[in-house]
């Protein structure tokens, strides 16, 4: 029988916990702590992610009944009561598991560069978009957003050949979505694929002059002088490929450069999009192949809304709120971590319900998430040997 380390453990050994040291360090989070440092809050918030707690007490009622697990799990304070949790989610910066999170996404980028893609592109290609997380307007009066309304808007910036954010960031409700270009630094011969709730063309221009491209779907009352038009195969769809000038005083003067208009019509659902773009590089199929894409980032907002924990929260203040969304943010992209280093073939939401279930076994955690079965006899453990061959 396999007697080495919790699931658990194997899986936290991922965490690059020098990093959250660093991070703690710099905002004090630590700072006249006792009983619940900002590790073990994390580990205790990433439990309460990967087996789909409900509430503190749940929580805690779970964390008490494995008790003499934890400590060689990574929770090196045992159980903790929900008064505690509480406090923590109350006080502690928020920004610590922010930063944290960011860090486990540069390292699940440069695990996932090589990525094959289907478009063989060389450039890097980002769909961003935003989503509302409801609330209850009488439980969070602090997060008002509509008459009987509450809620948060997260802004994700999703690198769509690997499905990793490669930007998120936690907002009031009211604020607009074009808002969220303000907070990217372009990155040069990359590619933004937008909506059109982004179209702020004084936002877009300022991407263009950052060297980088933008492909956003055009509103219906567009004015704009035709420059050049330029042949298409109609038989995929497209319409036309034209070469154009913003014609208002004011979009003209926030976008004085040529933009380029695609019209597409979707031959199974004779759906018409009208698309705009600075590249004039691409061909016209490929642009509107590369607004199909966006669709990864609406999957990954239905994906972590139905697997991960930011529709019900432990806590009611903005900062719990915000502990919360990060924490399962970094879980998402931890899995996809292990799921790469080991080599595991099985998709993201398989491998969370499994964890869900085995956390404190003591299995190898390559065997536990793969279809490999698993066999004590050839695994080689660290238990001590036999003194005696009898």
């Amino acid at each position: 029988m396999y007697e080495g380390r919790t699931i658990f453990a194997q899986l936290l050994d991922h965490l690059p916990r020098h990093t959250l040291r660093r991070i703690v360090r710099r905002y004090n989070g630590d700072s006249r702590v006792t009983r619940l440092t900002s590790t073990d809050h994390y580990v205790v918030m990433a439990f309460a992610q990967l087996t789909y707690r409900e509430s503190l007490r749940d929580i805690e009622a779970c964390l008490t009944a494995v008790s003499d697990k934890l400590y060689h799990s990574g929770l090196r304070c045992g159980s903790v009561a929900r008064s505690t949790l509480a406090d923590a989610n109350e006080r502690r910066d928020w920004r610590i598991y922010a930063e944290f999170a960011y860090a486990l996404i540069r390292e699940a980028r440069r695990l996932y560069a090589d990525e094959p893609w289907a478009l063989e592109l060389d450039q890097t290609v980002y769909a961003l978009d935003s989503t509302i997380i409801d609330l209850c307007l009488s439980v969070f009066p602090w997060a008002h957003f509509r008459s009987t309304k509450a809620g948060l808007k997260v802004h994700v910036l999703l690198d769509v050949t690997t499905s990793i954010p490669a930007f998120v960031s936690v907002s009031d409700a009211k604020t607009s979505d074009e808002s969220a270009i303000d907070l990217l630094l372009p990155e040069p011969g990359a590619i933004y694929v937008m909506d059109r709730g982004y179209i702020d063309y004084g936002r877009l221009f300022r991407l263009h002059q950052g060297h980088a491209s933008f492909i956003v779907r055009a509103k219906k009352n567009l004015l704009f002088t035709r420059l050049y038009s330029h042949s298409v195969d109609r038989s995929t769809g497209l319409i036309c490929d034209q070469t154009i000038v913003l014609d208002r005083y004011t979009s003209g003067k926030r976008y004085p450069e040529h933009l380029r208009r695609i019209r597409y019509r979707e031959l199974a659902k004779k759906t018409a999009f009208t698309f705009l773009s600075n590249n004039f590089e691409l061909p016209a199929y490929t642009i509107t192949e590369l607004y199909r894409q966006r669709w990864q980032v609406e999957l990954f907002f239905k994906w972590i809304k139905q697997h991960l924990r930011i529709k019900r929260f432990y806590g009611t203040s903005p900062n719990a709120v915000r502990i919360q969304i990060w924490i399962a943010i970094s879980v998402y992209v931890l899995i996809a971590i292990v799921k790469k280093r080991l080599g595991i073939e099985r998709d993201l939401y398989t491998l969370l319900q499994i964890l869900s279930v085995t956390l404190f076994e003591k299995i190898p955690l390559p065997q536990a998430l793969s279809y490999a079965r698993f066999d004590s006899e050839n695994f080689e453990t660290r238990n001590q040997l036999s003194l005696f061959n009898l």
